[in-house]
C-alpha cells in the first residue's frame, strides 16, 4: 500500500516561496503519476500540478504557471512542488496524489487512488 506524506506547509508572505515534498514509504514513485491539488475553505479541489510516470511530462493550472514548479526525485521517492511568488489566493490545503500508471494523467481527482493528509499553506497580504 502506497502512503504518502506531505511537508513544507506554512505561513508566508505575498511574494514568497515555499517548497512543499511529498514523500512515499512502501514503495518507488517512478511508475506513479502524481498530481498535486489545493482546497480552499468552502472551495471544490482544484487541480494545481500534474507529472507523469518516469517524470517526463508536467502540466500546471493556469493559475500557478510560471510561479511553480513540479519535480520528482526517485531516489528519495519524494515528489516536491517549488511555490514562488506566493499570493494570498493561493491559500489553502494542498495536497499530493498518486496513480499508477493512468490511462491518461489529468487534474481531475477521481485519477488518483492515493492521497496524503495535506498540508497548510497560508499567504499573508
Amino acid at each position: 500500500q502506497l502512503q504518502l506524506v506531505e511537508s513544507g506547509g506554512g505561513l508566508v508572505q505575498g511574494g514568497g516561496s515555499l517548497r512543499l515534498s511529498c514523500a512515499a514509504s512502501g514503495r518507488s514513485l517512478v511508475n506513479y503519476a502524481i498530481g498535486w491539488f489545493r482546497q480552499a475553505p468552502g472551495k471544490e479541489r482544484e487541480g494545481v500540478s500534474t507529472l507523469s510516470p518516469g517524470g517526463s511530462t508536467t502540466n500546471y493550472a493556469d493559475s500557478v504557471k510560471g510561479r511553480f514548479t513540479i519535480s520528482r526525485d526517485n531516489a528519495k521517492s519524494t515528489v516536491y512542488l517549488q511555490m514562488n511568488s506566493l499570493k494570498p489566493e493561493d491559500t489553502a490545503v494542498y495536497y499530493c496524489a498518486a496513480a499508477y500508471w493512468p490511462p491518461r494523467v489529468t487534474m481531475n481527482p477521481s485519477t488518483y487512488k492515493y492521497w496524503g493528509q495535506g498540508t497548510q499553506v497560508t499567504v499573508s497580504s
